[in-house]
């Protein structure tokens, strides 16, 4: 039988993640810029926390101040960190010093001084930094609605109280989610928060001469984003569309290779007819050069923001269909390879049948490329926020 517990420690026990950040003042550096994440490891380096790698290394260069990595639930991959820089045409002048204080752990703590300042990389881990340092001290890169990731209850609330507040700041990943932020009510972010649009480095995301010549006979790769964990992804209703694209035709296994990337996939057959290749996850350098062999990538996001498989995709040539959600309805202002298709398994169909096309035909391919307002610097992309948080 149950006993009887305190409503609060009730509340601590279910909301572990946002309890303060245990710390205790220590002398320090003058200055010193604190990214505060989950997990630094080869499984979680793309998109949002490569991202913020980037925004902190910058922050710091410019602050002249040292740069510490905390993280929450993993040890961090210190040697990833390096090569997210290297391969983004980054370098941060000095060490990178790394601490983790463990959710739950009682016994961990982090020595703070005078000169810290705080980069948080989510509602969860800006609720619990707030909880132990001023907000002046705490500004939070924002990269996706975070509310979505929940129904309307308990963490939601939390997290549209954090997206609420007016004393500290913000720094949203592309024009198209600050504008979706502002629209759904979180009007305090037009005075609190810059927006930035991320950058694929030409040393990583460029057309590959090599993979475009194919060989006489030789298949077409077609790679779809398959993350069956992650509800935002859609894994369930890309793999209907493909399932009727095979089985229709439309994708012809005789001359497309297909490749699902991602965590936990199961094998699965398609159209009846076809196993498709199953990758894991990669290091920065694989995943560029996959991407760089990719015809005509397929990747869901039910979410406002573009997420980065298809613009690296762009950014490298390929052709890639992906799904309109709210404000995002059309990213050719990115490049004119990026297809946007509503949802029904229809919709989708007919976009890979276009996709399909576009992906043969080299010269519109190569004019398209050609033509991208791909951003290739992080440090133009990034300027105006690095400035902003100064």
């Amino acid at each position: 039988m149950m006993g009887v517990v305190s409503a609060s420690v009730l509340v601590r026990s279910r909301f572990a993640a946002i309890q303060p950040l245990p710390i205790f003042t220590a002398p320090g550096p003058a200055a010193r810029l604190n990214l505060v994440t989950d997990s630094i490891s080869v499984g979680s380096l793309f998109g949002g926390v490569g991202t913020a790698i980037i925004l902190a290394s910058q922050v710091a260069s410019r602050r002249g101040a040292k740069l510490r990595i905390v993280t929450r639930t993993e040890v961090a991959d210190e040697a990833a960190v390096r090569q997210v820089l290297d391969c983004n045409d980054l370098a941060f002048p000095g060490n990178v010093e790394f601490a983790q204080v463990q959710v739950g752990d009682e016994a961990a703590q982090l020595d703070v001084c005078a000169g810290d300042r705080f980069l948080t990389t989510s509602w969860w881990t800006t609720a619990s930094t707030l909880g132990s340092v001023a907000p002046e001290k705490v500004d939070y890169l924002l990269q996706e609605d975070e509310r979505m990731f929940y129904p309307y209850g308990d963490d939601w609330i939390r997290c549209q109280e954090v997206l609420s507040r007016t004393d500290i700041r913000f720094v949203i990943n592309t024009e198209l989610l600050f504008d979706h932020l502002v629209a759904s009510g979180l009007g305090n972010l037009r005075d609190c928060a810059r927006w930035f649009e991320p950058a694929f480095p030409a040393t990583l995301f460029h057309m590959d001469a090599e993979a475009e010549a194919r060989p006489e006979g030789g298949k077409r790769r077609l790679f779809f984003y398959a993350r069956p964990n992650n509800a935002r992804n859609l894994f369930f209703r890309g793999i209907e569309a493909l399932d009727r694209a095979v089985a229709e035709g439309v994708v012809d296994p005789e001359q497309w290779e297909i490749v699902l990337v991602g965590k936990d996939v199961p094998k699965i057959q398609l159209g009846g007819v076809v196993e498709p290749t199953v990758l894991p996850t990669m290091n920065w350098r694989e995943y560029g050069k996959f991407i760089r062999g990719v015809d005509l990538g397929f990747c869901l996001m039910s979410t406002p923001h573009p997420s980065y498989p298809p613009l690296d995709l762009a950014a490298s040539g390929a052709v890639v269909l992906t799904n309109r959600f709210g404000l995002k309805t059309d990213l050719s202002g990115y490049s004119t390879s990026i297809l946007c298709s509503d949802l029904g398994v229809t919709e989708l169909l007919q976009g890979l049948r276009e996709g399909v096309r576009r992906a043969g035909d080299a010269a519109a391919r190569r004019d398209a490329y050609a033509r991208s307002q791909m951003p290739r610097s992080w440090v133009d992309t990034m300027a105006t926020c690095v400035e902003f948080l100064g």
